[in-house]
C-alpha cells in the first residue's frame, strides 16, 4: 500500500447542505461550502468540499454564516457577510494546488487572528498547524517575510504564509525560493501569481477583506467545543483589550501589607515589542510566552502544561533556530548541515566555531528582548531563566499570589528590567 496516496484522495461527505444553530428564539443559518474544481486526472469539473478533516480519514465541512443575528445579554456577535475564510469562492483560489483540507483553513484563520492587530505596518505570519512559526513586522512587506521565516526557518517548511499587504514582485519571488503549502494576501499584484504558479500544490488565496482587518478585533463571536460524549460547550470569542501603550499598567503588588512596584518603566520601543507580542499570542496555543525583538518572534513556545517549562523550551528553540538563521544567512545551509559537513572534514572547523560563538554572545537572539506571557507568573523562576538570558522586559496578566516576588526580581536585576500588567489573560486551547 502506498501511504502517501491517502493524503491525496478527497473524502466524500454527508453533511447537510444548510446548518440551523436556536439560541432560545433566535436562529443563525449556515451554508456548506463547495468549490467547482477541475480534476485533471479525470478530466472533469466537481463539486467538492474539504478534502477532509484533520486527519485523511475524517470527513469534514465548512460552513458560513449567511444568516440570522445574536444578541446575549449585551453582547452583539458578528452578523452574517462579513465572511473572510468560510466565505472562499473558486475565483479567490488563484490556485487551488493540492485541495483544501480543514488545517489549511484553519492556519488561515489563526494567521488573520493575529494580523487583524498588525495592520499598522506590513506584516507576516507563517503559521503551521494552527500557531504561528514566526510573526514580523516591517518597512516593507519583503522585509516583514524575511523576518518572520528567519524567527523560525525549520518550522516554517510547508507552512502557511498570511500577509496584510497586496503581494509585490520582489515579495513573491523572495516566497518562490522556498516550499510553503498556502500563500494568503488581499491582492496580487502583476507577474507575481507567474512567480507562485511553479509550485503546483500551493494554495493560492486571495483575501480582499484583508485590508479591513482592523474592523474585526471588535465582532466576537461563537465559539463550540464538542465533548466526546456529544455535549458541547459554547463561549463567546475573546477579545483583545490590550491594544495600546495605555492599556498596559505597571507593575504592582501587595503583599502582607507592603506595596511592591516595580522600578523601571519600559521604553517606547519596549511598549511595542510588547503589543507586538501580546498581539502574537492571540494565536498561539496555551500555556504559551513569546520573545520580541524589533516586532519579530525570537521564540515561541505553545501548549505547556506548566509556564516554566514553556519559558524553558522558548530559549532552547531561540539558541536553536538563531543558530540556523545564521548558518542560513552565511552559508547558504541549515546549521544541521553545517555541524555535519564539520565533522566530516568538508567544511573547516572555525565556520561552526563562528556561529557557535555569535549565538553564545547574543544569547540565542535573546538578548535585549521582551517575554509575553499568555498567565501570570506562579513562581519567579521563569522570569528568572529570562532575565539570565538578556530581556529588557516582560508583560504578563499579573494576579498571582507571588507578584511581588517577580517584581523583586525585576527590581534586582542589572539594569532592572521593566514590567508591566495587563489584567487580561488571554488563553486559547
Amino acid at each position: 500500500m502506498q501511504f502517501k496516496e491517502i493524503y491525496y484522495r478527497i473524502l466524500s461527505d454527508f453533511f447537510p447542505e444548510h446548518l440551523i444553530i436556536q439560541f432560545g428564539d433566535q436562529k443563525l443559518f449556515y451554508r456548506k461550502r463547495t468549490w467547482r474544481v477541475f480534476d485533471e486526472e479525470k478530466n472533469t469539473w466537481e463539486e467538492r468540499g474539504l478534502r477532509y478533516g484533520e486527519n485523511p480519514d475524517q470527513p469534514a465541512a465548512l460552513y458560513e454564516l449567511v444568516g440570522g443575528n445574536l444578541i446575549l445579554g449585551d453582547c452583539h456577535f458578528i452578523d452574517p457577510e462579513k465572511g473572510l475564510v468560510s466565505a472562499l469562492k473558486e475565483k479567490d483560489f488563484l490556485q487551488f494546488g493540492k485541495h483544501p483540507s480543514k488545517i489549511n483553513l484553519t492556519d488561515i484563520d489563526s494567521g488573520l487572528n493575529i494580523i487583524k492587530y498588525l495592520m499598522d505596518k506590513p506584516a507576516a505570519c507563517i503559521i503551521k498547524h494552527n500557531n504561528p512559526c514566526g510573526v514580523a513586522q516591517g518597512e516593507t512587506l519583503v522585509q516583514a517575510l524575511e523576518r518572520a521565516f528567519l524567527a523560525d526557518r525549520i518550522a516554517a517548511f510547508g507552512g502557511c504564509v498570511v500577509l496584510n499587504r497586496p503581494l509585490d514582485k520582489e515579495s513573491a519571488e523572495w516566497i518562490s525560493q522556498f516550499y510553503f503549502e498556502v500563500v494568503v494576501a488581499p491582492e496580487y499584484e502583476e507577474g507575481t501569481f507567474d512567480l507562485l504558479k511553479k509550485w503546483k500544490n500551493l494554495r493560492i488565496v486571495k483575501i480582499q477583506k484583508i485590508d479591513r482587518l482592523h474592523e474585526y478585533v471588535d465582532f466576537p463571536f461563537i465559539e463550540f467545543k464538542s465533548l466526546m460524549d456529544g455535549g458541547i460547550i459554547v463561549q463567546r470569542s475573546f477579545i483583545n483589550q490590550i491594544r495600546k501603550p495605555e492599556d498596559l499598567k505597571p507593575a504592582v503588588a501587595l503583599y502582607k501589607g507592603r506595596e511592591y512596584r516595580i522600578l523601571r518603566e519600559p521604553t517606547p520601543k519596549e511598549m511595542e515589542d510588547m503589543l507586538f507580542g501580546w498581539a502574537v499570542l492571540q494565536g498561539v496555543t496555551s500555556n504559551s510566552v513569546v520573545f520580541v525583538k524589533d516586532r519579530t518572534t525570537c521564540a515561541i513556545a505553545t501548549g505547556e502544561q506548566d509556564r516554566v517549562g514553556a519559558v524553558q523550551i522558548a530559549i532552547f528553540k531561540a539558541y536553536q533556530k538563531f543558530a540556523d538563521s545564521l548558518s542560513f544567512k552565511k552559508y547558504g545551509i541549515p546549521y544541521y548541515e553545517l555541524e555535519q559537513e564539520v565533522k566530516e572534514g568538508k567544511r573547516p572547523y572555525e565556520d561552526k566555531e563562528l556561529i557557535d560563538q555569535k549565538v553564545k554572545e547574543e544569547h540565542g537572539g535573546l538578548k535585549g528582548s521582551v517575554l509575553i506571557s499568555d498567565g501570570f507568573f506562579p513562581f519567579k523562576d521563569g522570569p528568572e531563566l529570562a532575565i539570565r538570558e538578556g530581556i529588557t522586559a516582560i508583560v504578563q496578566p499579573g494576579g498571582s499570589e507571588r507578584d511581588h516576588e517577580v517584581i523583586e526580581v525585576c527590581n534586582r536585576a542589572d539594569p532592572p528590567v521593566a514590567m508591566v500588567f495587563t489584567g487580561q489573560r488571554c488563553f486559547r486551547h
